[in-house]
């Protein structure tokens, strides 16, 4: 199953009409969160506002997640092993309020943390790249708590002397 959630702040329906549009190629399952699409779905089932136990149950699932760049999306999928593909929500299309998507999803890309589409065709090349996969992996896998080096670097600061 495909997971495509576009968060719940204002409609994506530049994504879930490339979704959309896939689906009658694909014979896999997709669900797609969308709140107030205006886009007429034909191929997927769209859910509105998910719960967090809905929500949870769903991404675990999903053999691939597509979502906007939304920071809770990409840190769930990094810490549960769940394949991401990125498409950043676009200000000047009228998608967001400034471009700050673009600029996560280019860091993330930079990374090589997430999957980054930055056209439809470039979404589509991805999603059908890792759907030829029987076992598809994620890129990158957060841990659930800080890392070694960044304790022992936070220990270090703290406990150093203060001189004035």
């Amino acid at each position: 199953m495909i997971f495509v959630t576009t968060g719940t702040q204002e409609p994506f329906d530049r994504l879930v009409q490339i979704i959309d549009d896939f689906a009658e190629t694909c014979n896999e399952e997709i669900i797609v969160q969308a709140i107030h699409t205006k886009y007429p779905v034909q191929n997927v089932k769209v859910l509105g506002f998910l719960d967090p136990q809905e929500y949870k149950k769903i991404f675990e699932e999903a053999r691939v997640i597509i979502s906007h760049a939304g920071m809770g999306t990409i840190i769930s999928a990094l810490t549960n092993l769940k394949p991401i593909i990125i498409f950043p929500r676009i200000a000047k299309l009228g998608e967001h309020r400034n471009e700050h998507q673009l600029a996560t999803a280019k860091k993330f890309k930079e990374l090589k943390y997430v999957h980054v589409a930055e056209t439809e065709e470039d979404l589509l090349g991805i999603l059908k790249k890792l759907l030829s996969n029987s076992k598809i992996e994620p890129l990158y896998k957060l841990n659930n708590y800080a890392s070694s080096q960044l304790i022992d670097s936070l220990n270090s600061y703290i406990n150093k002397p203060y001189n004035s």
